[in-house]
C-alpha cells in the first residue's frame, strides 16, 4: 500500500465519527494528497481509532511501515486543556478477511485486538502560521513489526489520544533479496526472515552450460534485502567460456577449451583445427598426431619415433626405434625415454616411476637409438614413451614427437632388506628383526643371513622361513657384522648393507637377568595366587585332563616381553624409510573426501571414505599436510604415522595407511564418530551411568597398557586426546612429537619442536621439573583424565594459572573428588599423584583394579567422607571441589557457580526467587520446572543439601 500519490477517497474507517477525518491537501511540494487529520485538543478523554483498509502481506514475515505526519506544539495552542498529546500509536492486526465497516460499537473499539507496533513521537512539531495557513514540519517514521503467520493480510491502526496532527501519507512494504546470478549460478527472488537479524537460506542453480564446482550452492538473504555470504560455486563446462561473469558462451570454431572453469576458449594448436561450436578439444589435420599422454592443448606434429622394438630380460628391457620420417628439418635431433609404471589398462592408472629405475646410456638428450632399462619391478606392466626433440621443440611450430609402448616385466629376485633391527640381545645371542624387501617380485621362501665377528672376519650363513633370527653361540662383548638376503622362486637377491650388532658382557647380561627375575618373580607371586584362588572356587577345574596354558593375545594389549618394540622413527638416517616400513602406501583414487571436522597442527582434517580395492568401503579420518610446507615439516608430520602403525591394539586409534606420493600428503585412521572424550563429555553431561563411565576408564588404560608393554610413553596423555566412537569405546590417540623443556620460559611451561604449548596440568612432577618422562609419568596424567571423565569434562585446576598449578603440587595438593564420585575412584586418582613414581600403580594394575570395581558395582557408590590430600592439613585449594558458596548471595550467583545459567528463567519463573525458597527445592519441583537431566538434577540437589547443611550447622563467625 501506498498513499503519497493517492487522490481518490482512502475510504479507511475511524471511530468515533468526530475523531479521525479525511480531507484533501497538499503536500510540501504542493502536490494534492489525501489526509486524515484530527484535533480534538480542547476536550478530554480522547481515544480515537483510524483502520486501514485490508493489506494482503504476500507470504512476507516481516512488515514495514513509513508514515508521513505533522504535529501541532500543544505550547502553541492557547487555552489548551493539559491532555494534549504530541504522539501517536500504531497497531496492526492479523486476519484472513477484511474488517466490516460496520463495526463502529464502542465496546469493540474499548477491547481492540489489535497488537501494538509503537508509539510514534514527532521529531519536527510545528506552531508558526504563514499566510496560507499552517507552515508544515513534516516528520517520516518508519517501523517494522512480525512476524506474521496467522493469516494472508492485516489490516494497520492508528490510535489519537489528544494530539492534534494529520497524515499525510502511508507506505507498507516488505523487503527481498532480488534475483540474482553469482558465481554462474542462479538465486531466486527471496523474501526476508521474520526478524530483522535473520538470514534465509536460497538454494541456487547453475545457469545454462555451467556445473557444480563446490556443493551445497547457496547464498543468505539477510534483513535489509541483501545477499551474503555465498557458498558453493558453478563454473562453465569445457567448451564454454565466462562472459560477462553471468553467460557461458560456446567456444566458436577454430578454437577449444578442455576443461570446467573460469578460463577463456583458446586458438586451436598449429596442425589442429575444430569444426564445431563448444568444442573441447582440436583434431589433428591429416599427417599430424598427437601422442596418447598429450594434453588438449599440446600441437600436432608429423611424426613420431619408428618401428619400436622391445626385448624383455626378468625386469630389464632394451628398447630400439627408428627415426622420425619428419626431422623438423634440423639436424640436432635427440630421445627423450619416459617411464611410467600401471596398475591397470587405463592411462589414469599410471604413475612415473621410481627414481631407482636406471637408463643406460640414459633417459634424456640421447643421440643414439637405443636405451637399456633395468631395476624395474616383476610382473609390473610400464608405457615407455619416447619423444624426438630438437633445439626448439619447447617453441611452435617443431614440438617433440613420440611414441609409446607398453611392456610387462618377467619374475625377478626379490630387492634388497632396507634395515634390520636388533629385538634384544644377551651376552652369547640376540635377536634381530628386518621388514620385507619393497619390491618381493613373488612370494618370498626363507631368508639367507650371513654373520661374521668383525675381528675374526670368519663368516657363517643361517636360513629363516620368517624376517626375524635369533644367532646364537656368540662371543660375550662382540661385535657382528650381519647381512640378510631373500629368495624367491626366481633365486636369491642382493644382500643388505653391512650391519654391526654387539653382545652383552658377562656383567651386563647377569644385571639384566637379575632385573628380568625380579620381574618374573613378581609374575609367579601373582601367578601363585590366581591359580589358588581358582582352585578354591573351582575345585572341578583340576579334576579333569591337564588344561592347556596360553597367554593373552595381542588385541588385548599384551605382548610377551622382547617380542615387539617400538622403535623411534627419528632414529631413522631417513624419516621416509620409517614411514615406509610401519605405514600402508594407499593408492589417492581410494580416498575420498566429504567434509572439514576440524583443523590440525599441519593442515585440515577431514570426514571421508576409503575404498581399498576390492574391500568393503569405510569412514576414515583424514588428516592432511598444508601447502607450502618444508621438508621438517612434512617429516614431523608423517612421523605420527610411523609411530601409529607400529600399534595393533582395540584401544588404540588405527591407522588405515598414508598417502605420500600424491598432494596432498595424508594420513588415514579410522573415523570415530563421537570426537573427543571431553567435549563429548561436557556434551552430554549427567547422561551416563557409573559403570560406563569405569567402562571408558578401562578402555583407556587397556590402550596406555599396550604402550607401556611396548616401552612408549606418550607424554600427552588427556581427555583431548582421547577419542569417542559410536560404541562408547574410548580409544588413545594424538601419537605427536617429541617435546622439550624450553629453556627460557619463565612459567615452566612445555613446548613441542615446533614451538606448541603442553599443558601443565597433565604433567607429572618430575616431567616439569627434570623432563623425565616414563611410563608412570603417563599414570600421573591417567589419574587427571580420571578426574576428567568422572567431572564430565571440567576443566583440571579450574582458572589456576599453570604457576599456580605447580607451586600447588609442590605443596602437595592434589585433585579433590568430583561432585558423585565414589571413594574408590578418588583413591585410584591419588594413588596415581604420588609424587614418588616408583610408588605410582602400574597400567597393568590399573587394568585389574577397574575390572574389580565392575565386577562389584556397589564399590562404586558414592560414600560421604573427608577427601584425602597428601598435605598435613586443610588445603584451602580443596574447596575447589564444590561450589564456593561463601559469595553467594542470589539465585543467580548460585546458578552461575554450578553452571547451571540455563535455569535462570526457569527458576525465578517458578517463585524460587531467593536462596531460603531454593534449600526447600524437591526432584519433583525440578522435573516441573524443567530441569529433566539426572545428571543436571543430581548436581543441583546435592549442593542443596550442602547449602541446607551449611545453614544448619553455621556459627556466627562462620561463613558457608
Amino acid at each position: 500500500m501506498d498513499t503519497r500519490t493517492a487522490t481518490a477517497e482512502l475510504g479507511w474507517i475511524s471511530f468515533p465519527a468526530n475523531g479521525w477525518e479525511e480531507v484533501s491537501g497538499y503536500d510540501e511540494n504542493l502536490n494534492t494528497i489525501r489526509t486524515y487529520q484530527v484535533c480534538n485538543v480542547f476536550e478530554p478523554s480522547q481515544n480515537n481509532w483510524l483502520l486501514t483498509t485490508y493489506i494482503d502481506r504476500r507470504a512476507a514475515q516481516r512488515i514495514y511501515v513509513e508514515i508521513r505526519f505533522t504535529v501541532r506544539d500543544c505550547a502553541s495552542i492557547p487555552s489548551v486543556l493539559g491532555s494534549c498529546k504530541e504522539t501517536f500509536n500504531l497497531y496492526y492486526l492479523e486476519t484472513d478477511r477484511t474488517v466490516s465497516e460496520s463495526i463502529k460499537g464502542v465496546e469493540y473499539w474499548a477491547n481492540a485486538p489489535f497488537l501494538k507496533v509503537d508509539t510514534i513521537a514527532a521529531d519536527e512539531s510545528f506552531s508558526q502560521v504563514d499566510f496560507g495557513g499552517r507552515l508544515m514540519k513534516v516528520n517520516t517514521e518508519v517501523r517494522s513489526f512480525g512476524p506474521l503467520s496467522k493469516g494472508r493480510g492485516f489490516h494497520l491502526a492508528f490510535q489519537d489520544l489528544g494530539a492534534c496532527m494529520s497524515i499525510l501519507a502511508v507506505r507498507v512494504f516488505y523487503k527481498k533479496c532480488p534475483s540474482v546470478v553469482q558465481n554462474f549460478a542462479y538465486f531466486p527472488e527471496t523474501l526476508t526472515g521474520a526478524e530483522s537479524t535473520s538470514l534465509v537460506i536460497a538454494r541456487g542453480s547453475c545457469i545454462s552450460n555451467a556445473e557444480e564446482v563446490d556443493v551445497p550452492i547457496k547464498l543468505y538473504c539477510n534483513g535489509d534485502g541483501e545477499w551474503m555470504v555465498p557458498i558453493g560455486s558453478c563454473s562453465c563446462k569445457a567448451g564454454y567460456e565466462p562472459d560477462n561473469s553471468n553467460v557461458c558462451r560456446a567456444c566458436p570454431q577454430g578454437t577449444f577449451k578442455s576443461f570446467q572453469g573460469a578460463g577463456l576458449c583458446q586458438q586451436c594448436p598449429p596442425n589442429s583445427r575444430s569444426t564445431i561450436e563448444a568444442a573441447t578439444l582440436c583434431s589433428c589435420r591429416n599427417g599430424y598426431y598427437r601422442g596418447d599422454m598429450d594434453r588438449p592443448e599440446d600441437v600436432c606434429v608429423p611424426s613420431a619415433p619408428r618401428n619400436v622394438v622391445s626385448v624383455i630380460n626378468q625386469t630389464s628391457v632394451l628398447l630400439e626405434w627408428h627415426s622420425p620420417r619428419d626431422t623438423g628439418h634440423r639436424d640436432d635431433l635427440s630421445y627423450n625415454v619416459l617411464c611410467r609404471r600401471c596398475h591397470s589398462a587405463e592411462r589414469r592408472a599410471c604413475q612415473p616411476c621410481d627414481d631407482s629405475v636406471k637408463f643406460v646410456p640414459g633417459k634424456r638428450g640421447l643421440k643414439e637409438t637405443q636405451v637399456e632399462i633395468s631395476k624395474l619391478r616383476a610382473h609390473t606392466s610400464y608405457t615407455f614413451i619416447i619423444q624426438a626433440t630438437n633445439g626448439v621443440s619447447n617453441k611452435s611450430p617443431y614440438p617433440a614427437q613420440q611414441l609409446s609402448i607398453n611392456i610387462t616385466t618377467n619374475q625377478a629376485a626379490p630387492s634388497v632388506v632396507p634395515i634390520m633391527h636388533q629385538v634384544s640381545s644377551t651376552s652369547r645371542s640376540f635377536s634381530l628383526s628386518w621388514p620385507p624387501p619393497e619390491q618381493p617380485n613373488g612370494i618370498i621362501l626363507d631368508y639367507e643371513i650371513r654373520f661374521y665377528d668383525k675381528t675374526l672376519l670368519n663368516s657363517s650363513v643361517v636360513q629363516s622361513q620368517t624376517p626375524g633370527v635369533v644367532l646364537e653361540g656368540l662371543r660375550p662383548g662382540t661385535g657382528y657384522v650381519v647381512q640378510v638376503r631373500a629368495r624367491t622362486v626366481a633365486g636369491y637377491g642382493a644382500y643388505s648393507k653391512d650391519m654391526l650388532f654387539q653382545t652383552l658382557t658377562d656383567d651386563e647380561y647377569k644385571s639384566e637377568l637379575g632385573q628380568q627375575l625380579s620381574l618374573i618373580a613378581g609374575y609367579l607371586v601373582g601367578g601363585v595366587c590366581i591359580v589358588s584362588l581358582i582352585v578354591a572356587l573351582r575345585p572341578d577345574m583340576f579334576s579333569g585332563p591337564t588344561p592347556t596354558v596360553t597367554f593373552p593375545t595381542r588385541s588385548e594389549g599384551h605382548s610377551s616381553p622382547g617380542v615387539k618394540i617400538y622403535i623411534d622413527p627419528f632414529t631413522y638416517e631417513d624419516p621416509n624409510e620409517a614411514v615406509r616400513e610401519f605405514a600402508k602406501e594407499i593408492d589417492p583414487s581410494c580416498v575420498k573426501i566429504e567434509e572439514v571436522i576440524g583443523s590440525g597442527e599441519f593442515g585440515e582434517v577431514y570426514k571421508g571414505r576409503l575404498k581399498p580395492i576390492g574391500k568393503k568401503e569405510i569412514p576414515v579420518a583424514i588428516k592432511t599436510l598444508k601447502v607450502g610446507y618444508s621438508e621438517r615439516q612434512r617429516r614431523d608430520f608423517l612421523s605420527e604415522a610411523s609411530i601409529m602403525g607400529q600399534f595393533d591394539q582395540p584401544n588404540i586409534i588405527r591407522l588405515e595407511g598414508v598417502v605420500t606420493k600424491s598432494r596432498p600428503t595424508m594420513i588415514i585412521t579410522e573415523f570415530m564418530e563421537n570426537g573427543a572424550l571431553d567435549s563429548f563429555l561436557r556434551q552430554n553431561d549427567g547422561q551416563f551411568s557409573v559403570i560406563q563411565l569405569v567402562g571408558m576408564l578401562r578402555g583407556i588404560a587397556s590402550g596406555m597398557r599396550y604402550l607401556a608393554e611396548m616401552s612408549y610413553v606418550h607424554r600427552d596423555l588427556a581427555a583431548r586426546n582421547i577419542l569417542v566412537n559410536s560404541n562408547l569405546v574410548c580409544k588413545v590417540s594424538d601419537f605427536g612429537l617429541s617435546r622439550y623443556l624450553e629453556e627460557d620460559a619463565s612459567d615452566s611451561t612445555y613446548t613441542s619442536s615446533l614451538g606448541g604449548k603442553i599443558p601443565v596440568r597433565w604433567t607429572a612432577p618430575e616431567g616439569i621439573a627434570y623432563r623425565k618422562f616414563t611410563s608412570a609419568s603417563d599414570v600421573w596424567s591417567y589419574g587427571i583424565v580420571t578426574w576428567e571423565v568422572m567431572s564430565y569434562g571440567e576443566r583440571p585446576y579450574w582458572d589456576m594459572s599453570n604457576q599456580d598449578v605447580i607451586n600447588a603440587i609442590e605443596q602437595d595438593f592434589r585433585l579433590p573428588a568430583p561432585m558423585d564420585c565414589s571413594v574408590v575412584l578418588h583413591q585410584l586418582m591419588l594413588d596415581c599423584w604420588q609424587k614418588d613414581r616408583n610408588a605410582r600403580p602400574k597400567f597393568p594394575d590399573i587394568v585389574s583394579m577397574l575390572d574389580k570395581m565392575m565386577r562389584n558395582p556397589t564399590s562404586l557408590k558414592t560414600e560421604t567422607r573427608v577427601i584425602q590430600t597428601y598435605s598435613p592439613s586443610h588445603h584451602p585449594l580443596l574447596d575447589r571441589g564444590a561450589p564456593d558458596l561463601s559469595s553467594i548471595s542470589s539465585v543467580e550467583d548460585w546458578l552461575a557457580a554450578l553452571k547451571m545459567t540455563q535455569y535462570r528463567d526457569s527458576f525465578l519463573g517458578s517463585g524460587f526467587t531467593s536462596l531460603p525458597l531454593v534449600t526447600q527445592i524437591t526432584a519433583e519441583d525440578l522435573q516441573r520446572i524443567g530441569v529433566s537431566l539426572a545428571g543436571h538434577q543430581k548436581k543441583i540437589l546435592t549442593s542443596v543439601q550442602l547449602m541446607r547443611h551449611n545453614v544448619d550447622d553455621q556459627s556466627p563467625t562462620e561463613s558457608v
